[in-house]
């Protein structure tokens, strides 16, 4: 299973949507065609809805399945039919 820690997408500490919206459009997101991945859950600092929505929107068009959470304690948010 594939993580995506969202504490890799901060810029001076906190989450700021330019500077995410740019990482984010970096991202090479075929790398997790038809994988397993997940969200992290546990952030040093909060976590906007809208960061949560961008990255699952983007990972939406190539895994396989997109969870949310802890390892041991996952969240199945989208399944590919």
């Amino acid at each position: 299973m594939e993580t995506i820690y969202l504490d890799n997408f901060l810029t001076d500490g906190i989450l700021k949507e330019k500077p995410f919206r740019q990482l984010v459009s970096e991202i090479n997101w075929s790398d997790y065609n038809d994988k397993r991945v997940l969200i992290k859950g546990c952030t040093s600092v909060p976590v906007p809805t809208w960061a949560y929505l961008i990255i699952t929107a983007q990972l939406s068009q190539y895994a396989q399945h997109i969870l949310y959470g802890e390892p041991c304690a996952t969240v199945k948010i989208f399944t590919r039919d």
